[in-house]
């Protein structure tokens, strides 16, 4: 009885004997590209549910500004709602406006109250871009990995057809269609971090610009509950 094979398995099946047949060097390149895909893909998973808490935290913690009557009272309600970029913002400025009104009792120093408000929108914006560096690396830097480890492998494959005497497309095809899973593992790899990175960083700048509108309202509360 003859068993037939679907074309994707079949694929797959001669993509893996590919790799368990490659030599050292093709080997290493494989891995490397391997490495380079899996931390990734756990980088995209993490940011993706990082950001998703963020936005969705700062949509419950704005609410309860907009609700509350005063500064101390957004003070005991930000506490429930950490990690959010917002409460590190308000943190910022609640000190700074603690300091002033406990030296002055009224904002004196509104410049120092802006910058302390921009120092907090700098290091939320620092924590949200960490490791998108990796995403970058990756989408630049593997497919010439893999193209790297094509060449050598088509090196290597005309080099055993000149000791082998034989000029035939079956005796060179096996170790070109060999050299050639390597391009294919660096675009693997490199497209999708390609496409994430623009897209967390278009999250990125998203959640950016709410916390710079946070911050100017943050101001105006400031000015309407103390000044006023």
């Amino acid at each position: 009885m003859i068993l037939s094979l679907r074309p994707g398995l079949l694929l797959q099946y001669n993509i893996l004997d590919m790799v368990s047949r490659a030599k050292p060097l093709p080997t290493a390149v494989l891995l490397i590209l391997a490495v380079f895909s899996v931390v990734s893909w756990s980088i995209v998973f993490s940011k993706w549910m990082s950001f998703s808490r963020a936005k969705a935290s700062n949509r419950r913690f704005l609410r309860a500004f907009r609700k509350a009557t005063g500064f101390e009272a957004i003070a005991v309600s930000a506490e429930q709602f950490r990690p959010c970029p917002l409460t590190t913002i308000f943190d910022f400025g609640h000190e700074e406006v603690a300091r002033q009104m406990k030296a002055h009792h009224t904002i004196k120093n509104k410049p120092s109250l802006e910058r302390s408000l921009q120092l907090g929108i700098s290091e939320e914006i620092a924590k949200l871009e960490r490791n998108m560096n990796w995403l970058a690396t990756t989408a630049t830097v593997t497919p010439f990995i893999g193209l790297f480890g094509t060449v050598w492998g088509i090196i290597d494959a005309f080099e055993g057809l000149g000791l082998a005497g034989s000029a035939s497309l079956r005796a060179v095809a096996p170790g070109i269609s060999e050299a050639l899973v390597a391009t294919a593992m660096g675009l693997a790899a490199a497209i999708p971090a390609a496409i994430f990175y623009n897209y967390f960083g278009s999250v990125i700048r998203e959640i950016g610009a709410r916390m710079e509108d946070f911050a100017l309202e943050f101001l105006n509360v400031s000015e309407r509950d103390i000044e006023g």
